[in-house]
């Protein structure tokens, strides 16, 4: 497994401490240092079921920069949204991590964090 994070986030912190508990073995990411593909973003969103706009962090000075909240969430649109993920890595909400079974979970909670361990 492994997971994204950005260490200055606290729920990244808390995501580590709970698989560090669990005794689980992962293999971190600091996806700001070494930033996604655009081809890996939409790897990850196809394992967690979900649209990129899904997994924006729109609120963000990027974001506003951008004008993300206007963008269509829509199919049309959906490579400008992985594009901008891919661009900006700091939008991409955090922590992800890709469970053993194929999925993926945003695992902004220590619920979400023991779900991926037990996929």
């Amino acid at each position: 497994m492994e997971i994204w994070i950005n260490p200055a986030c606290s729920k990244c912190r808390s995501a580590l401490g709970v698989l560090d508990a669990e005794g689980a073995e992962y293999t971190v990411r600091r996806y700001l240092e070494d930033v996604p593909s655009a081809d890996e973003i939409r790897g990850v969103l196809e394992r967690l079921g979900l649209e990129p706009w899904d997994i924006t962090r729109t609120q963000e000075a990027v974001a506003k920069e951008l004008g993300l909240k206007e963008w269509p969430r829509d199919e049309a649109s959906r490579e400008r949204w992985v594009e901008a993920l891919a661009a900006h890595p700091k939008l991409i909400q955090r922590p992800i991590i890709t469970a053993e079974d194929g999925t993926a979970v945003v695992a902004r909670t220590d619920e979400a964090v023991r779900d991926a361990l037990s996929r």
